[in-house]
């Protein structure tokens, strides 16, 4: 059995879609970081860095495994299973490639726009401006990727769209009046979010953790 522990967020999501895909039967333990749940002593036991999602493998040879990360959980739960992670060769690094750049752009960068011109009750009009053109920038680069294949990883699903998934339907919907109207000229994308949005698994895995 895989413990999740996770919460409403893009983050939280990749780690529930990723289990649906592969069809490892989980439990869910929401922690709910608008309460600071996050600090507790027993969720920092597995997850050093304080944040969701993490999983922890009541199976693993040896003796429960603790998992902290959303890439890390993706390539763990897709080496597990062999699903959605090629072994070796062109498709693995392609998908890595994208798994990274959603970890280290799309995640971080519409974050801060979210915060900066969403959340905030104080509007920062250079940092809204830093925020949006590099979001922009970022959903350039993956329009462009989806106007020459079917999915981020090439004509295959892969561990990178399960984690780009939930960032691009937030950039349609809880950041849609910052980037929405540059989302409604990107057919490439907006094919790509039909797709991905319209499989079970991920209709699943967006609704977990039901709070």
């Amino acid at each position: 059995m895989i413990e999740l522990y996770t919460w409403t967020t893009p983050n939280g999501r990749k780690a529930s879609i990723m289990l649906e895909e592969v069809g490892l039967p989980y439990r869910v333990h929401p922690v709910n970081i608008g309460r600071q749940e996050q600090f507790d002593p027993a969720f920092v036991k597995i997850s050093p860095n304080s944040k969701i999602p993490a999983i922890v493998d009541d199976d693993a040879p040896g003796g429960p495994l603790s998992v902290f990360e959303s890439g890390a959980i993706l390539i763990y739960l897709a080496e597990l299973t062999d699903k959605l992670l090629a072994r070796s060769g062109p498709a693995r690094y392609r998908a890595l490639e994208w798994l990274n750049w959603q970890m280290g752009g799309i995640g971080p960068m519409f974050g801060q726009l979210g915060f900066f011109a969403i959340r905030s009750t104080e509007k920062s009009a250079l940092a809204i401006q830093r925020f949006t053109e590099e979001s922009q920038r970022l959903l350039a680069v993956i329009d462009r990727r989806l106007q020459e294949s079917a999915y981020l990883a090439g004509d295959d699903y892969s561990i990178a769209d399960v984690a780009s998934y939930p960032w691009m339907f937030a950039a349609k919907t809880f950041l849609g009046p910052v980037l929405g109207e540059t989302l409604e000229a990107m057919p490439s994308v907006n094919r790509w979010l039909t797709a991905v949005g319209e499989r079970e698994a991920v209709k699943r895995g967006m609704a977990t953790p039901k709070v």
